[in-house]
Parts: C-alpha cells; sequence; structure tokens
C-alpha cells in the first residue's frame, strides 16, 4: 500500500511541477522531457530484468545445489542461535536462515552478483511461510531492511570512480562509509525490532553484535594499511575467490551426497529464468515513477529547499551540494551513482562535495528498487511498514555520513 501512495505521489508531484514551469516560466521542454524519460526508463527496467536473467539463472542453479547437498541447511543449523532471535517467526532450522546469511555476507563483501539472487532465492523460502501470500510477512521485512541498509565492508565501485576521477587518495573515503553504513544497518535492525517487538537485550544476540563491530574495525584497521592500489587489487582478488570457493562448496556438497549436480542445477536455474521474468512490471513501474520525478525538475526543487531551509537555521550549507547523490540513492543506483560523478566533475574528486557524495553512494543501499524487485518476485502487494524502516534506515545513513564526512574531510 505505501508503495502504491508513493508511486502515485510521484506522478502528481511531477505534474504539479511540470504544469508551474510551463505556465509559470515558459519552459516548453518539461513535458517531452518526462515523457522521454518514461520511455527510456521502461526500456532500462527491461534491460535490467533481462541482464538478471543469466545471473539468477547461475545462481539459483546453485542454491538448488546446495540445497540438495544439505549445505544450506548445515548453515542454517549453525545460525540458528542468532539468526532466531532477530527473525522470531521463522521456524528453527528452515533453510531460509542458511540463504539469508548468505545474502547478506554477499553484501557485506560487495558481492552484488551473488547477493540479489541469493535475496530473491530468501524472498521465495520466506513466502512459502508466510500466511498472507499478499502481504510482507514480519521476516520478509526485517530482510529487506537489512538489505536496504547497505552494509558494505569493501565498496569496491565507489573507490574505482574516485581513482577514475583523478582522486589523490581514492580510499579516503573508505572509512567513512563502512562507518556511515554501519549506523545505517544499525538503525535499520532497532527501528524495524521496535515496531516488530523484537527484542535485542539477549546475551546471543549482544555478543554477536559485539563480534560483528570487532571484525568491522579490524576490516577497517587491516585495509587502511593498505595503498590504494593494494586495497582495490585485494577487494577484486578477494570477492573473485569468495565466489568460486562458494561454488565449489555447494557442488562438493552435492557430490557427497550423491546427488545429481548438474540436474540440480538446471532445475535452479529455470526458476532463475521465471524469477526474472515475474519483476519485469514491478521493476518497470517504480523506475517510470523515479524518471517522472526527476524530469519534472521536482528533485532540483527538493534540494534548493533544503538548502533553504539549513542557511535559514545558521547551519552550514556545504552538505547541500552532495544531497542529490543522498536523496537519488533510494530511488535508482544509477541516477545516484551519476549525481555521485558529477558532484566529483563539478567540485573536484578531493573536495569536501566530491568526497560526501561518495559517503552518500557508499552508505545505503537502493530502497526503492530492492523493494520492486524482492517483493515483486513473489508478488507482494501490502508491504505495510517496509518502506518506513527502508526509509529511516536511510535517512540515519545520510545524516551519519553528514556527520561523519564533517569529521574527516572539513
Amino acid at each position: 500500500m505505501a508503495l502504491n501512495y508513493i508511486w502515485i505521489a510521484f506522478f502528481v508531484i511531477a505534474f504539479v511541477v511540470s504544469l508551474v514551469r510551463l505556465i509559470g516560466f515558459g519552459d516548453t521542454e518539461v513535458f517531452p522531457a518526462i515523457m522521454d524519460s518514461t520511455f527510456s526508463s521502461a526500456k532500462t527496467g527491461f534491460e535490467i530484468s533481462l541482464g538478471l536473467t543469466g545471473v539468477l539463472s547461475l545462481w539459483m542453479g546453485i542454491m538448488r545445489i546446495g540445497e540438495r547437498g544439505g549445505l544450506i541447511a548445515f548453515t542454517s543449523r549453525l545460525l540458528s542461535p542468532v539468526l532466531t532471535k532477530i527473525f522470531p517467526d521463522i521456524p528453527k532450522g528452515h533453510p531460509v536462515m542458511g540463504t539469508i546469511f548468505m545474502n547478506i555476507s554477499a553484501n557485506m563483501l560487495g558481492l552484488d552478483n551473488a547477493a540479489t539472487p541469493m535475496g530473491l532465492k530468501a524472498m521465495e523460502q520466506l513466502q512459502e511461510i508466510n500466511p498472507k501470500k499478499d502481504t510482507a510477512s514480519n521476516p520478509m521485512i526485517m530482510f529487506l531492511v537489512l538489505n536496504t541498509s547497505g552494509l558494505t565492508i569493501i565498496p569496491v565501485s565507489v573507490l574505482v570512480f574516485r581513482a577514475q576521477m583523478g582522486a589523490a587518495q581514492p580510499t579516503d573515503v573508505f572509512v567513512p562509509i563502512l562507518l556511515a553504513t554501519f549506523f545505517s544497518t544499525m538503525a535499520g535492525l532497532v527501528v524495524t525490532s521496535i515496531i516488530q517487538r523484537i527484542n535485542l537485550f539477549n546475551r546471543t544476540l549482544i555478543l554477536f553484535l559485539g563480534t560483528l563491530c570487532v571484525l568491522v574495525a579490524g576490516a577497517i584497521w587491516g585495509l587502511s594499511k593498505m595503498s590504494a592500489d593494494a586495497m582495490n587489487d585485494f577487494s577484486t582478488q578477494f570477492a573473485n575467490i569468495t565466489l568460486f570457493v562458494i561454488i565449489m562448496l555447494f557442488i562438493l556438497s552435492g557430490v557427497m551426497k550423491r546427488i545429481n549436480v548438474y540436474d540440480a542445477f538446471i532445475d535452479g536455474a529455470k526458476d532463475g529464468f521465471s524469477t526474472a521474468v515475474k519483476i519485469i512490471p514491478y521493476l518497470i513501474a517504480i523506475l517510470v515513477g523515479i524518471a517522472v520525478f526527476r524530469a519534472s525538475g521536482a528533485m532540483d526543487y527538493v534540494i534548493d529547499g533544503i538548502g533553504w531551509v539549513v542557511g535559514r537555521c545558521g547551519l552550514d550549507t556545504d552538505f547541500v551540494a552532495a544531497l542529490p547523490t543522498a536523496l537519488m540513492k533510494p530511488l535508482s543506483g544509477s541516477g545516484a551513482r551519476g549525481m555521485m560523478v558529477d558532484a566529483m566533475q563539478q567540485y573536484g574528486a578531493d573536495s569536501f562535495v566530491g568526497r560526501l557524495s561518495c559517503v552518500f553512494q557508499g552508505s545505503t543501499d537502493t530502497t526503492f528498487y530492492i523493494l520492486a524487485v524482492y517483493f515483486g518476485s513473489v508478488a507482494i502487494r501490502r508491504t505495510r511498514h517496509a518502506v518506513t524502516c527502508g526509509l529511516l534506515a536511510d535517512f540515519a545513513g545520510i545524516v551519519a555520513a553528514i556527520i561523519i564526512s564533517y569529521m574527516f574531510f572539513h
């Protein structure tokens, strides 16, 4: 229901803004630009879904081998003491626990090609135990919020873009990104737990989250000692090795269980293809709404309005120029990436605005894209508090990014 209102709001606001620009300022290009954006974004949505088909088929096939080989069930039992505290409505020992862990791990390591198929598989398994098939369950919402908060240990793409834009030290945003995305994830976890009445104050969760904090601190310390080239090389090699090790573990689990590994892969790959087809209308719908909102100029008015309010409050307005990246990120990953690159081109890669844009880009994920793809894959229409919790996690990440960037770069 929330997506319905948001989608309508995109069009209504865009229409009003466009009329003002046409009638009040004689801007005759606004409506042609809006219509061009609808066609181009619809095409983009189809191309994204088409591009996902091969990746989904590959990883759904690998996941099916893991299911029949027992590896996912083993991982589920291993992590059950922790995940049952965060997802109390999931039956103990359910295979989805293992899939959720693998998705979150892939996101943390920046392995997007593996994270999305695993996330869609987790949604499919969560739907199996969902009593209301058109309504998002509590575990679905918690899982989605953890994805939208964007916890990533190695933000490879941001570092590469900074290197390409001529940053003197491309890795100088690494620690701020890691801190900001950590706060975003913790905020999403806490807010969703409060709404779902999940008790986070138990020994198991405190021990787990404490260990996670130590590991994150260790990763920060180790990677911050590397040069830019060394860090990029390490990140790339680590990601590739990790992916191949995962594939080999799944195949070996199937061999040890004496299953037909090839047939299992083909069976899972078929599901990957059908899943890619299912998400096409949902993805096109959300991308068209976002494109109309952008093309009308409404986004520019929002940014200008925030700058005016901040200035009237007597606060420093240096961060406002980087806000397009922050506000675009929940709507479109490619759009936010373009905003980040534009900020570095206009202000300089080593400027405060350029660096803050990079921290924004790495601190959260594309909330509405994930909502459309994940919920669309299982035909969820009633999202309940998913949008609210996801956007609150994004807001926490934005605020943390601003504060942390002022501490590091201003």
